[in-house]
């Protein structure tokens, strides 16, 4: 499994870091690119309290069924520069546009082959590129399909309810200061606003909020897997119906039991409280394996074992 530094030229000329995974044997091959979630992620889908530890399995897994993977550090984490506090919503996309047009142009890939897989905010991303981008196939991580405000009201509300009783019992006052939060940040024009103290990413939140998914949705032509835990916490697993409705081509969907927003699982009361516990696990295997399978029947990839039999995956 080869992997490769690769830097992509951001459209204001940002150098964003990354690795580049290929499969063993000849290319060119198809090809993939891994968005994760928000906030200063680094290529594995990393922050320095919270480590998903995504990108690497992933790739790893991909890579045995033939597909390349190019993953790459956020702005202002791991090798990438810049300011991730100061970065917005819509710049995260150009950034993923810029690394998929990267990846397609790099001569170990074919450029009429390549999909992309996202995460959380990397799904509402890969939908912004096969809705706009040649792309052979999606994948959608807990991502959703409603207004981004809405979304965000509807992880609150379900974040609340995980709390313990007391805090339950303070949910309209809680309730009322988020509003009053947001309203501010609709109203200001900074990059970075304070609220409660906290520097927050003031022109991330704006752009977030007002982004609806089902606009894009509706534009994609490339198939479409959408998976979502039972037990997430932060997306509405629900939205899945949604966009295998809007999706012009339909969207196979899977609501797996017990998977969390974290993609790992979890049998017993899920909470934010659990992650921290649950992030010493792997990901899902389960879940690796649904992704790559789809992906390498989509994308015309075979894995290691048939190339070396000359033979190719059935569609």
């Amino acid at each position: 499994m080869p992997e490769i530094d690769m830097t992509v030229t951001a459209e204001d000329g940002t150098p964003l870091a990354g690795t580049l995974t290929l499969p063993g044997g000849p290319g060119p091959h198809p090809a993939v690119l891994l968005l994760h979630g928000s906030g200063p992620l680094d290529r594995e889908g990393n922050t320095r309290k919270v480590q998903m530890n995504l990108g690497r399995p992933l790739a790893a897994a991909l890579a045995a069924e033939g597909l390349a993977v190019l993953r790459y550090d956020r702005r202002g984490a791991g090798a990438t520069p810049g300011a991730w506090r100061a970065t917005g919503f819509t710049d995260n996309y150009k950034d993923a546009a810029a690394a998929l047009r990267a990846l397609a142009e790099h001569p170990a890939v074919r450029p009429d082959t390549v999909g992309v897989i996202g995460h959380s905010e990397g799904a509402l991303h890969a939908m912004s590129l096969a809705a706009r981008h040649d792309v052979g196939a999606v994948v959608l991580l807990a991502g959703y399909a409603r207004l981004g405000e809405e979304a965000l009201r509807w992880q609150a509300r379900s974040i609340i309810q995980g709390m313990p009783a007391p805090v339950r019992l303070l949910r309209r006052p809680l309730g009322a200061l988020g509003n009053r939060a947001l309203a501010r940040i609709k109203r200001t024009h900074a990059d970075v606003a304070r609220v409660a103290g906290f520097p927050v990413n003031a022109r991330w939140m704006r752009e977030n909020l007002a982004h609806d998914t089902r606009d894009d949705l509706i534009a994609i032509h490339a198939p479409v897997l959408a998976v979502t835990g039972d037990k997430d916490l932060q997306v509405d697993p629900a939205d899945l119906d949604e966009m295998r409705r809007l999706a012009p081509g339909g969207a196979e969907i899977h609501r797996i039991p017990d998977l969390t927003h974290i993609l790992r699982r979890d049998p017993g009361r899920h909470t934010l409280r659990s992650y921290r516990r649950l992030l010493r696990d792997p990901v899902d295997p389960d879940l690796l394996n649904l992704i790559t399978t789809w992906l390498a029947r989509r994308l015309g990839a075979a894995s290691g074992r048939l190339r070396a039999e000359g033979r190719t995956l059935p569609s």
